[in-house]
């Protein structure tokens, strides 16, 4: 099992510390079943069903337990359910797919038709969403901090979008490499976001999460790629530490190398790069990063240095030296020299 593979949470660690260590029980509990995930997680191979050359989707439902996959309540062709949250999961893992066939020409997150599962109603009150090898898995929120997790279309993007990373470049889920692996997450999953909405870039609102905060909450998403740092400011959640350019980096051993936190460096950049292109932003900035994420040029442990030459020379593969050198603007507006 690759470090790259791991069980990825939508909501960082260092959330629910805080909100745990002011007492809020189902931030505990949430934390308590991420541990035990995780450990479950290292035993657990990838799934080897034969591809059947079409989207495939299931979802199963966990009734608050545990328990994986859970009961099967949708499949795919199959009716929506009088369960919204069962039809959101159903409806974004579609979204998603139709992405990555209809823009990138990939067949399902693996390339190779994997089938896309997903599992509603984990645990009680359980306050994230992870990709953990083989499913989604989505809890309902405690409804005070958080609500529904399928509720957010590039959670469900961001999310299987560590299945690409997995499939594709296996970067580790450590420091900068897992800063980019956090990052290509939440370029794609709002990506995908975009591309169902038909939006332009221009248009885009270009937050991570937008409507999973629950009212009360003062914040409007988990994340801004526009704005790092700004996404919330919030007297239970504390306030978004995310740095928008090297200058401001986080240097600490907490959430994995603060993998969630600088982040928001490439993502910057990414935002930088889609709105100086223009249009749709899965066009020619989201086809940079695809073809760099998937060339097979970066190395498991590749830096933001790194994966930046490596988007300026995907810019200039498939484009031209005009396109190359917007991508080198938009890593110096982060701080990050390519020469």
């Amino acid at each position: 099992m690759t470090a790259a593979a791991r069980r990825c949470t939508i909501v960082p660690p260092f959330v629910l510390d805080r909100l745990a260590e002011q007492g809020h029980e189902a931030a505990r509990r949430s934390l308590a079943l991420d541990t035990l995930h995780r450990d479950n997680r290292l035993a657990t191979a990838l799934a080897t069903a034969a591809p059947a050359h079409h989207l495939t989707r299931t979802i199963g439902d966990a009734r608050h337990s545990q328990r994986l996959p859970g009961r099967t309540v949708r499949i795919e062709g199959g009716a929506a359910t009088p369960d919204a949250t069962v039809n959101r999961a159903y409806d974004g893992l579609g979204a998603t797919f139709a992405l990555y066939e209809q823009v990138y020409g990939r067949h399902s997150i693996d390339g190779a038709w994997l089938p896309l599962d997903a599992t509603v109603h984990y645990g009680r009150d359980y306050d994230n969403a992870f990709w953990d090898g083989n499913r989604m898995v989505f809890g309902d929120g405690d409804g005070v901090i958080f609500v529904d997790f399928t509720s957010c279309l590039d959670v469900i993007g961001h999310e299987l979008a560590h299945g690409v990373t997995q499939y594709s470049a296996g970067l580790d889920y450590q420091g900068q490499s897992g800063a980019l692996n956090e990052s290509l997450s939440d370029v794609f999953g709002s990506l995908v976001k975009q591309y169902a909405a038909g939006q332009s870039a221009d248009q885009a609102d270009w937050l991570i999460g937008a409507g999973l905060l629950a009212p009360g909450v003062h914040g409007v998403a988990l994340r801004s790629m526009k704005d790092p740092g700004t996404a919330y400011d919030d007297e239970r959640l504390g306030k978004d530490p995310q740095p928008a350019h090297m200058d401001d980096y986080v240097d600490t051993a907490d959430d994995n190398g603060g993998v969630h936190i600088n982040s928001g460096i490439p993502n910057h950049a990414f935002y930088q790069l889609a709105t100086a292109l223009g249009g749709s932003a899965w066009e020619r900035a989201g086809q940079i990063w695809y073809d760099t994420v998937t060339g097979g040029t970066l190395a498991h442990d590749s830096d933001f240095t790194a994966f930046a030459r490596a988007t300026v020379a995907a810019g200039r593969a498939r484009y031209d030296d005009t396109v190359a050198n917007t991508v080198t603007a938009a890593w110096s507006e982060v701080g990050i020299s390519t020469s």
